[in-house]
Formats: structure tokens, C-alpha cells, sequence
């Protein structure tokens, strides 16, 4: 059997050109000429089909894992940049957090609790760190309400959170959200834990200091 006859045969088998220049080590050209009328019946062209769908898997997982370690190697050497943070640091990300996510007043006439609200457990943690560092609040201060879509898992979220604010069950509110037709949202999988806000009771002049701290940033960068 010469090559050419070795190739249809291959082919007929239902292996792929590629597979074929393996065992035959010919020009892709000469290949095609060689092959480009044998037919394939139905079994072979799907057989043909369904290596080429594993193969695009196996490269599609290749660059999947390649991301991800070349990610967690970027956040290894990102994360030991950053060294010591001290008190003045501590204060700053959270003026800055506050000016982000908290509540203002909305004129002198309006008065406004602090109050922060965010879905990112860490966020949250890092925001009530700073409450006690900066200010001394302490916990029979602090006042937890847990704002969740009606068709999420209520008992699993709130549970959740009692687990990451290390607080008790009666600590927490829990206020449900309708949910509207025509609202699209893409964190409604077993990720979804609803937004949590801190509030702070009696704390309406503190609100009006962290203001003040933004408004002293702005003077200083801006």
C-alpha cells in the first residue's frame, strides 16, 4: 500500500488530516488532493465531529487553567506590595469607602444616620473594622439589616452573614425585596447572599465629620 492509498484509507476511518500527516508525513496540500474525494459516511463525519469538539475542550481547559495561574501569580506579588498599613491608612480607605457607599445627608434640613450597605462580606468587614478603630463604636451600637430578593434562599443567606459578622440571629433584620419581571440580574445563583447595610444608632453628627473628612480629601487631591 503506497502513501496515497494508506491516506484514503486512514481518512475512511474517520480520522482527521491532521491525525493523518502524523502517520504520513506529506504536504497538507498533497494530502487534499489526495482526499478530496473520498466521501465519508455519517458515522465517520461524526466521529471527525466529535474529536474536533474534544479538541477544542482540551485547548478551551488549557487556557482556562493558564488564566488562572497566571491570575493567582499576579495577586501573590500584588498582595506583598502592599506591607504594613497603618492607623492613618486604615482611616483613609475608609473615608474613601464611606464616600462610595455610605449615606449623606441630603441637605441641612435632612438628618442621616452612618450607614453603609454593600454585598462584598469583606467590604462589610473592613467597613466595621474602621467604625471600631476610628471612632471606639462599639457593638450594642451597631444595627445589621439584611436586604434580599423574595425568591432567594432567606434562611441560607442570613445564615451566611450571622457566620461572617459573627453575630447573633436576633442581631440581624431582614427586609425582602420584590422582585421585578423585567430586572435582569446575574447574582441570583448559589453565590447570592443579598446586601447587607451597618448603621450606626445616635450617629447622625458622626456623619456629618466623615463629610467633612471627604470634603477634606477633595481640597487635598482635587
Amino acid at each position: 500500500m503506497n502513501k496515497k492509498e494508506k491516506a484514503v484509507a486512514l481518512r475512511k476511518s474517520g480520522l482527521s488530516y491532521s491525525e493523518i500527516l502524523k502517520e504520513i508525513p506529506v504536504a497538507k496540500s498533497t494530502l487534499s488532493l489526495w482526499l478530496r474525494d473520498v466521501g465519508l459516511a455519517k458515522q465517520q463525519r461524526q466521529k471527525i465531529t466529535e474529536k474536533r469538539i474534544k479538541g477544542a475542550l482540551r485547548g478551551a481547559n488549557a487556557r482556562k487553567e493558564q488564566r488562572i495561574k497566571t491570575t493567582k501569580e499576579i495577586k501573590d506579588i500584588a498582595r506583598t506590595e502592599i506591607g504594613e498599613i497603618v492607623k492613618r491608612d486604615l482611616w483613609l480607605m475608609g473615608i474613601a469607602l464611606y464616600w462610595a457607599e455610605g449615606a449623606k445627608e441630603k441637605d441641612y434640613g435632612t438628618k442621616a444616620l452612618v450607614s453603609f450597605s454593600n454585598s462584598d462580606s469583606k467590604m462589610i468587614l473592613l467597613f466595621r473594622k474602621w467604625l471600631k478603630d476610628t471612632f471606639l463604636v462599639s457593638d450594642n451600637d451597631l444595627i445589621y439589616e439584611l436586604y434580599i430578593h423574595e425568591t432567594a434562599d432567606i434562611e441560607k443567606s442570613k445564615r451566611y452573614w450571622i457566620n461572617i459578622l459573627s453575630i447573633q440571629n436576633e442581631e440581624i433584620r431582614v427586609y425582602l425585596k420584590k422582585n421585578k419581571v423585567r430586572t435582569i440580574r446575574k447574582n441570583i445563583e448559589n453565590d447570592y447572599y443579598g446586601l447587607v447595610r451597618i448603621k450606626v444608632s445616635k450617629s447622625t453628627n458622626l456623619n456629618r465629620k466623615i463629610a467633612g473628612w471627604v470634603e477634606g480629601v477633595c481640597d487635598r487631591v482635587l
